[in-house]
């Protein structure tokens, strides 16, 4: 059997793989956040509904993958780990490094990592607050609800700086974040408001459609790429949510949003 074709590098550019999962090809450098490849079907108390629009077999050349989080099958399911372990570097929680093991590095919210970039600059990627739930949640031993996120800001000379919410659903969180980051030029926003039966009285635990739009306007980036909206039973809303509150914001023209498996610019 023939080996299926790497996928072409769109440097500058991201690619939405399905649920969470996105391709970033960024200052040369391939980069998978939330790696999610297994068919469809039950994975624990989560139905998957939709595959990859992509099989990771075409992503052998990944240099980093960031992982928001370990505990979650529609973050991190089987192919998805295998895949995580399997590259160079992978960046995830403090408790996911610890049962993750290498090559994984754990960051706390505001810790950075460098990476060299085949140009001989770097990359800096800043693990930033993520709240996994609302606000008045539960809060377990690391002072997080539902369990510990982080989301990931990436920058360097010369390119665009990208935030990836990873699982969030709280904006005063969003806030802080662009109090700390002086400029977002682009977004990759886990929307779909997912609500989990049994959990946190079945509130978002993600970004609803509308609150994705406010990170939006509070980021004041010009491109907005959403994820995490479809593929999985527990997400809520979809594209057609989505589209309409950018809509109703007057945020029509930052939405960047297409068929999975679609290459979508960075910068405008």
């Amino acid at each position: 059997m023939t080996p299926p074709s790497p996928l072409p590098r769109h440097d500058g550019s991201a690619l939405v793989v399905g649920g969470p999962t996105t391709v970033l090809d960024l200052g040369g450098l391939r980069i998978v956040s939330d790696p999610t490849f297994d068919d469809v079907g039950p994975h624990g108390y989560l139905t998957k509904t939709e595959g990859p629009a992509l099989t990771e077999d075409r992503l052998d050349d990944v240099d980093l993958v960031l992982v928001s989080h370990d505990n979650h099958a529609d973050n991190f399911d089987e192919r998805g780990r295998s895949f995580a372990l399997a590259a160079p570097l992978l960046l995830t929680t403090t408790g996911g490094a610890d049962r993750l093991g290498a090559p994984a590095k754990g960051l706390a919210a505001w810790d950075t990592h460098t990476v060299t970039r085949p140009d001989g600059g770097e990359l800096t990627v800043t693990a930033v607050p993520a709240v996994h739930g609302p606000e008045d949640g539960e809060r377990d031993s690391y002072g997080a609800v539902n369990c510990q996120v982080v989301g990931f800001v990436l920058a360097g000379d010369g390119l665009p700086t990208v935030y990836i919410s990873g699982d969030n659903a709280s904006i005063r969180t969003v806030t802080d974040i662009a109090r700390h980051t002086p400029r977002i030029d682009a977004t990759v926003l886990h929307a779909g408001a997912a609500r989990v039966p049994g959990k946190l009285r079945q509130r978002p635990v993600s970004l609803d459609s509308v609150r994705a739009a406010a990170a939006a306007a509070i980021l004041g980036a010009p491109v907005n790429i959403p994820a995490h909206y479809s593929g999985w039973a527990h997400f809520t809303e979809g594209r057609d949510a989505i589209e309409q509150a950018f809509d109703d914001a007057g945020l029509t023209s930052v939405l960047r949003i297409a068929d999975h498996g679609t290459w979508l610019p960075l910068k405008p």
